[in-house]
């Protein structure tokens, strides 16, 4: 669906997606391949459209967290391999088989669950094994006094004579923090990683992908990168190891000034009267409210960019709407566009705003706000997904 109602948008700068992915393709070298995580609407900035542009340049693996969301990529045109990170029922290893999916495998009983229903079409599914290292999440448990059991565990499953084990992984709690106590657990957890695989190999089995460094790993721990790396928002432009790498951010949240009133000393802004005016106040109201995405916690405590400089947002955040003070900005006038979060105004600064992190921001971006996607330097596509 199209939209040209000027209202609240998003701009996606897939030049600057391909910028991100030749700096940090050069970073890890060609030997090691990379993954594009793009789950949850590649973190709201459209996954077909970024996996499209992740294929073109030659990109080795993606990453979802549903087979509805691959199945998007794969209806759409995307041929390369797709790795499954969530749960899939085992009733639909036929459908994972047909669309050439890689499926996480979690523990043995997911294993043999997906082992009986391969056998039963007579193929075999592409898995990756998950090992919990430390994230105390999903994976086969082999810490401490789970090491040996793990390990059997581990071994049953990827001779399971339906299931192709062609890789590895773990996922890395810490290593986007800093200091001493999150990277000793970041480099314990990559040796239990290590010394899992060494034990599996000694039984006769060796992965062909092995996969850890997320976003904080590629950034901080290169001894981490192995045969594979997967960053998440650090492909997106975001976060500090993002800036540090000189990444660009590829999405801008915009909008622009519907109506301004001028108000007395004294007049209470939106629900529950939470700002008052102090001084005859000039008010902007905005288009844009909770239900596009911008949190109501940001009340009172985040400011747009306008032309002539941020202006703070006063009372309390609408569904659909909320108000900013122009005071002694007498050039910004209605129709005027404001930047949300993006160039000259950067994300990482609503995200400490609201006490939350940057991918939360993006991903909730809702639907019914258009995304405007720039490729060449000239919008290529818009789509608006609220009716899909």
């Amino acid at each position: 669906m199209y939209t040209d109602l000027k209202r609240t948008w998003a701009e996606i700068n897939l030049d600057n997606l391909e910028y991100n992915y030749r700096r940090l393709r050069e970073r890890i070298g060609d030997s090691c391949r990379f993954l594009g995580v793009v789950k949850a609407d590649a973190y709201g900035h459209g996954a077909v459209q970024v996996a499209s542009v992740l294929q073109q340049l030659g990109a080795d693996y993606l990453a979802v967290s549903s087979l509805d969301e691959a199945r998007e990529l794969r209806t759409t045109g995307i041929t390369m391999p797709i790795l499954l990170l969530g749960h899939t029922p085992a009733d639909q290893v036929g459908h994972l088989i047909e669309n050439y999916i890689t499926q996480a495998v979690s523990c043995e009983s997911k294993a043999l669950e997906y082992e009986a229903e391969a056998a039963k079409l007579g193929q075999k599914l592409r898995v990756h094994i998950k090992l919990d290292t430390g994230m105390s999440r999903l994976g086969f448990l082999c810490a401490d006094g789970h090491f040996a059991g793990g390990v059997e565990a581990v071994c049953r499953s990827v001779n399971l004579p339906h299931l192709d084990a062609e890789g590895v992984f773990t996922h890395f709690a810490l290593s986007d923090c800093a200091g001493e106590e999150a990277r000793q657990y970041t480099i314990k957890q990559f040796e239990l990683f290590m010394k899992v695989i060494r034990a599996v190999e000694e039984k006769g089995f060796a992965f062909r992908i092995r996969h850890c460094a997320n976003t904080g790993a590629v950034a901080n721990y290169p001894e981490t990168w192995l045969d594979m790396v997967r960053p998440g928002l650090l492909l997106y432009g975001y976060g500090p190891e993002a800036a540090a790498l000189g990444l660009k951010p590829v999405m801008q949240l915009k909008t622009v000034i519907s109506t301004i009133k001028v108000y007395d000393e004294g007049t209470y802004i939106s629900y529950g009267g939470t700002w008052k005016t102090t001084e005859r106040t000039r008010i902007g109201v905005l288009p844009i409210g909770y239900e596009d995405g911008l949190f109501r916690c940001l009340s009172n405590r985040y400011s747009m960019l306008t032309t002539e400089g941020t202006a703070p947002i006063r009372g309390r955040i609408c569904m659909d709407m909320c108000m900013i003070d122009l005071s002694g900005k007498p050039g910004v006038d209605v129709g005027d566009e404001v930047i949300v979060f993006g160039e000259g105004h950067p994300l990482d600064d609503m995200a400490d705003a609201a006490d939350t992190i940057p991918y939360e921001l993006t991903c909730a971006v809702s639907k019914r706000v258009p995304r405007v996607f720039y490729r060449n330097g000239r919008v290529c596509e818009q789509e608006l997904r609220i009716l899909r």
